[in-house]
C-alpha cells in the first residue's frame, strides 16, 4: 500500500470530519453536555474553519490528482526516485490522520450522553464545591430560600458551613437522583455537575435529601430527575452532622437540556 499516496487523503478527510463532527453537536444541541456555554462560539468558529479547510485541501488533492494523470509518461522514473531515498519508520506516515479520522467517525455515530449518578459516586460527591469555584468575597446571599438553587444552596455551606445556620428554611431545588451505599432507605441525595470548561472538568455537587415516614427511595431510580420541595433539617449522617431537606413533594420532571450548573 503506497502511503504515501493515502496520507495526504486521510489528512483531508480527518480535518473535515471533525469540522461537521463539532458542527453537528451544535445543531443537535448536544454540544451543552460536552462544553461550557462560554466556549460554543468558538467551536462553532472552529468547525466552520475545519471544513473551510478540508474543503480546500480536499479540493487541491483532486487538482494534483487530476495533473498526475495527464503526465503518466513519468510515473515510473518518479517511483524509482522516490523508492531510493524513502526512509524506514516504526508507524505509517498515515498512522495519525486515521487515529483522528477515526475518533471523528465514532463521535458522528455514538450520541453523547450526560454523567449518571454513579460516575458522581466515582468522583466524589459533596457539598463543597471546588477550591478555584470559591469566591466568598463575591457571594451576596440575596435570593429567597424556596428560590435557591442546588449549587446556590451549595454556595451557602461553601460560605459558612454550619448547617444550623439554615435549619427550617425552605427548599425547592431540581436535580437527579443519586443512592449512595451504606446510607438508610430513607436517604438519597439530590445532584448537578458543575463545568467550567468542558465534561472533562465536571465536579458533582448535591445534597441529601431525607423521605417521608414509610417511602423509600427504591421508588425514585437513579439518574431520574426531580424537583424536590421541603425543608432544611440537621441530622447526623454517614457520622457527621449534615444539611438535609426534608421533602414534603418530589415531582418527577424531564432531563433538562442542559444538565449542568456553573
Amino acid at each position: 500500500m503506497n502511503f504515501k499516496k493515502i496520507s495526504p487523503w486521510l489528512d483531508a478527510l480527518a480535518i473535515l470530519a471533525w469540522g461537521i463532527l463539532l458542527l453537528k453537536y451544535w445543531i443537535t444541541g448536544k454540544l451543552s453536555i460536552l462544553i461550557h456555554p462560554n466556549y460554543f462560539g468558538l467551536t462553532v468558529a472552529g468547525g466552520i474553519s475545519l471544513m473551510i479547510i478540508g474543503g480546500l485541501k480536499t479540493w487541491e488533492l483532486l487538482k494534483v490528482d487530476r495533473a498526475n494523470k495527464q503526465s503518466r509518461t513519468s510515473s515510473n522514473k518518479k517511483s524509482a526516485r522516490s523508492t531510493e531515498v524513502e526512509h524506514i519508520t516504526l508507524f505509517p506516515p498515515s498512522i495519525g490522520s486515521t487515529l483522528m479520522l477515526s475518533v471523528a467517525l465514532i463521535g458522528l455515530a455514538v450520541t453523547p450522553r450526560t454523567f449518571t449518578s454513579q460516575t458522581a459516586l466515582e468522583r466524589g460527591l459533596t457539598e463543597s464545591l471546588p477550591i478555584t469555584r470559591l469566591q466568598p468575597q463575591e457571594f451576596r446571599n440575596t435570593t429567597k430560600p424556596e428560590r435557591r438553587s442546588l449549587i446556590e444552596w451549595v454556595r451557602l455551606l461553601n460560605f459558612n458551613p454550619e448547617p444550623d445556620t439554615y435549619r427550617g428554611q425552605k427548599v425547592k431545588v431540581q436535580g437527579f437522583v443519586i443512592h449512595p451505599p451504606n446510607v438508610a432507605e430513607q436517604y438519597m441525595w439530590i445532584g448537578r455537575f458543575i463545568i467550567t470548561c468542558c465534561a472533562a472538568d465536571a465536579y458533582p455537587i448535591g445534597l441529601p435529601v431525607k423521605l417521608a415516614i414509610g417511602q423509600s427511595r427504591t421508588a425514585f431510580a437513579p439518574d431520574s430527575w426531580l424537583e424536590i420541595e421541603g425543608e432544611t433539617i440537621v441530622e447526623e449522617l454517614q457520622g457527621k452532622r449534615k444539611l438535609i431537606i426534608q421533602a414534603s413533594s418530589l415531582r418527577s420532571i424531564p432531563e433538562p437540556k442542559n444538565p449542568y450548573d456553573y
